[in-house]
């Protein structure tokens, strides 16, 4: 959604990581592209951050931030809740920062999401690469190959 509460698309991103997502992952989850300012405000508020970032999660498990996002489901999502899919989460992505990062890489906007929507995705599933023995990094760098990434968001802050 963009800073006055309107969709803001980018095409193929879901469908792009339903492909590419482990099969555990089947499921709902919510992509939300944000302004920088908005993701600083979630940052802070949720993270005790007070900066802009480039993706964020929110479990289903954890209150969800985003109660006005819920009005953006399409038709189609409305209908699969009915027959009560497993529900992961909401993935947010500041779209400033993503398009700065794409730059700075040398890839398009586009592949920058996917990176982006990718990480996002498991730290849904439950990883955490702060934290574990380095599941996140092997898995995050299979399924980017499985979807034509050359790099992750965990190689390039490990480069830097």
């Amino acid at each position: 959604m963009d800073a006055k509460g309107r969709a803001v698309r980018a095409p193929g991103l879901a469908s792009w990581l339903a492909r590419i997502a482990p099969p555990r992952a089947r499921g709902i989850v919510t992509i939300a592209l944000v302004s920088d300012a908005h993701i600083r405000t979630l940052n802070r508020t949720y993270r005790r951050k007070d900066a802009s970032t480039d993706v964020l999660s929110f479990p289903v498990s954890q209150p969800s931030f985003a109660p006005r996002m819920r009005h953006a489901v399409s038709q189609r999502a409305a209908s699969m809740l009915q027959a009560r899919p497993k529900v992961f989460g909401d993935i947010v992505i500041a779209r400033g920062v993503a398009r700065r990062q794409a730059r700075m890489a040398g890839h398009s906007e586009l592949t920058e999401l996917r990176i982006l929507a990718l990480h996002g995705l498991l730290h849904l599933l439950g990883y955490d690469h702060h934290s574990d023995t380095g599941a996140m990094a092997r898995l995050e760098a299979r399924l980017r190959r499985k979807g034509g990434l050359r790099e992750g968001l965990i190689e390039r802050a490990q480069r830097s």
